[in-house]
């Protein structure tokens, strides 16, 4: 069941995508980003009210970090959906797999297997491959917003499943991921100019919102219950839903380099989660050092 949970939300994350792209022609970046956090504060609002939880946390720190980490992502990657094709600002955003190897060793000083290594500069070779022969010069802002997406969606499910273990009811989570976001996005819209939307403006921020705010509830359920390395290479099936969206909405007809440099992220991405997922006890016997707790090259992005 945990991991239909995450297929339905990569799913309904493309679904916010194809809403999100549709609606970058009318607002901006800072308007969908603060509409679709206001549209989730309401809806997780309705539904811990219905379900008697309580909004106060107890674990701050995790869902301030969550919040501002994952906020920063959505920004990049709505920023990268008004400018780049469907599958490609999707694929980007899913580069987190790659980045958090990195930062295992940078930062934590964590040695990597072979195996991890491999991975790593395959899905740099498949990032290469998309942004040179596909991406325009006027592109490159989205491109880059997509991999700075990739790199914070990563930090913030690091907490995402921390707080699972904390025991965070889901509608919790998300409703203050889903408050930040607003007020992150709020400023941003002001700033570029906050107009009341029409009736298909309405029903694209609204189904930004709801199909978003819906998608975090089913992914973090997928987390919490599943295992992370299963819901981790399963949230990949947002890239395929996103292209079959881009050919039958847009007609996003990438080259064959495109679409090889695709599969390598992907395959990157879920070698990448194998290969650095924590030990067995069996194989940490004898003095070995086991691996991190909060270790997120499992972990994809928003």
């Amino acid at each position: 069941m945990p991991s239909l949970w995450m297929i339905v939300a990569s799913f309904l994350f493309a679904c916010m995508g194809v809403c999100v792209k549709l609606g970058s022609d009318e607002f901006s970046t800072g308007e969908l980003v603060f509409y679709r956090g206001a549209v989730g504060v309401l809806m997780m609002w309705i539904v811990a009210r219905l379900g008697g939880i309580p909004l106060r946390t107890p674990h701050w720190r995790l869902q301030l970090s969550r919040g501002f980490s994952g906020s920063l992502a959505l920004m990049c990657y709505f920023f990268a959906l008004g400018i780049l094709p469907l599958a490609s600002a999707v694929t980007l955003s899913y580069t987190s797999p790659i980045f958090v190897a990195l930062l295992l060793v940078l930062w934590f000083g964590e040695r990597l297997r072979w195996p991890a290594l491999a991975s790593v500069a395959m899905g740099f070779v498949g990032v290469a491959l998309l942004l040179r022969p596909t991406v325009q010069p006027e592109q490159w802002p989205g491109a880059v917003a997509g991999l700075c997406g990739g790199l914070l969606a990563s930090l913030a499910y690091v907490s995402v499943r921390e707080l699972g273990r904390a025991g965070e009811p889901e509608v919790r989570t998300v409703f203050w991921f889903s408050a930040l976001t607003a007020a992150l996005g709020l400023p941003w819209a002001l700033a570029r100019g906050l107009h009341l939307p029409d009736l298909r403006g309405f029903a694209l921020l609204a189904g930004a919102g709801l199909f978003g705010g819906c998608a975090q509830l089913a992914m973090t359920r997928s987390y919490r219950y599943g295992r992370t390395v299963v819901s981790a290479n399963l949230s990949y099936t947002t890239v395929l839903f996103s292209s079959l969206f881009g050919v039958l909405l847009w007609n996003e007809l990438l080259p064959l380099a495109a679409w090889f440099a695709i599969a390598l992220i992907v395959a990157s991405g879920i070698a990448t989660s194998l290969a650095t997922r924590p030990r067995p006890p069996s194989a940490q016997a004898g003095g070995q050092r086991p691996a991190p707790a909060g270790n997120a090259a499992s972990q994809t992005p928003d």
